[in-house]
């Protein structure tokens, strides 16, 4: 069991980490501000949920393995590149005026959440993260070390929820006042196209 220290020194972090610019927080300020506050709190959950099975696959001994394969995290660091080009794609070629509040009412709730997980679970960088983060925190003596890495992981997920939900809230309040402008929306989709780009090209670049 974490001492209520550690445990306050860790959210605490983990509430500064949500708000250092990064892939994750730059996706949900992007996707909140083309798709609105509600797409953007989807998306946030489906983040969370990868963050889940990031830490049970650190719990369980798993994570360790993977980091170990040198073929793995460029298999999955390529498919995270990849369909983050597909996000700039679609972006790119998105209408703008009364067309593009159709293609929003597309826009499920469980495609939002669906792009949080992928974006998540195909950025190897979180498990070597969350390696190097969360046993530092681990203390042996304070009991079994697979709860203490479940309980460490549920904070960055509290804490998450609550640094990306405030990104998400405000970017959807932006993007209400930007949707009344043609030229702002396609401003928007060009801004939102190059940002995807860009995080692709890093990922793609990213080494162990």
């Amino acid at each position: 069991m974490l001492t209520l220290q550690t445990a306050l020194t860790f959210f605490t972090l983990a509430m500064l980490l949500g708000y250092t610019p990064g892939p994750d927080n730059v996706f949900v300020l992007i996707q909140s501000a083309t798709h609105g506050r509600r797409a953007g709190f989807y998306v946030v959950l489906g983040l969370c949920t990868g963050l889940m099975v990031h830490t049970l696959a650190i719990a369980l001994g798993l994570a360790a393995v993977f980091a170990a394969s040198a073929t793995a995290f460029t298999v999955l660091k390529l498919a995270g590149a990849a369909y983050l080009a597909y996000l700039a794609y679609q972006v790119l070629r998105a209408p703008v005026g009364p067309l593009a509040e159709q293609e929003q009412a597309g826009m499920s709730p469980l495609k939002m959440y669906g792009r949080g997980v992928v974006m998540n679970l195909t950025n190897p960088k979180v498990v070597f993260f969350f390696l190097a983060l969360l046993p530092q925190f681990v203390n042996a003596s304070q009991g079994a070390v697979a709860w203490q890495i479940a309980q460490l992981g549920l904070i960055f997920i509290v804490a998450t929820l609550i640094s990306f939900g405030s990104i998400t809230f405000f970017a959807g309040a932006v993007s209400r006042v930007l949707k009344r402008s043609v030229g702002a929306q396609r401003g928007l989709n060009w801004l939102a196209g190059t940002v995807f780009i860009g995080l692709a090209l890093r990922l793609a670049l990213a080494e162990r």
